[in-house]
């Protein structure tokens, strides 16, 4: 009884360290992407702005999507560490291209519009499918 739970708890050191780099990642991802917009979602979101709130959730989901590829599919602590910071890198392009394809979308959400929010959110989600489903290595 005792080896089995010796074995169960065998991996517990690597969950952490593999959790706390997610969580940390999932910080600094919040905290780049509130910097590279040009409003502050979390103060609209606070003033009951459902825009802001749409398109925040979708960039974190799409972020997370390839962090749960890249922690699943590396073969080590380090390459989870390199393949996270690309999907971090690659879900902050995702809003300045929606953006420059798409001119008043920063005025929209800011004013409230859903439906500017809802398509960079899932414009947000598909290239983070698309970025998961690459990392399959």
């Amino acid at each position: 009884m005792q080896d089995t739970l010796l074995d169960s708890l065998s991996g517990l050191i690597d969950f952490c360290k593999y959790f706390v780099a997610a969580v940390g990642f999932v910080v600094v991802f919040c905290q780049v992407y509130s910097w590279i917009t040009p409003y502050n979602e979390l103060k609209l979101i606070r003033e009951g702005n459902v825009a802001p709130a749409i398109s925040f959730g979708g960039a974190l989901i799409g972020f997370i999507l390839p962090l749960y590829s890249a922690i699943t599919h590396s073969v080590d602590f380090i390459d989870m560490l390199v393949w996270a910071g690309v999907a971090l890198v690659v879900q902050l392009a995702v809003f300045e291209i929606v953006r420059l394809f798409f001119k008043g979308l920063v005025r929209e959400i800011e004013n409230n519009h859903t439906a500017a929010a809802t398509l960079l959110a899932f414009f947000s989600l598909a290239i983070g499918i698309l970025n998961a489903a690459c990392m399959t290595w």
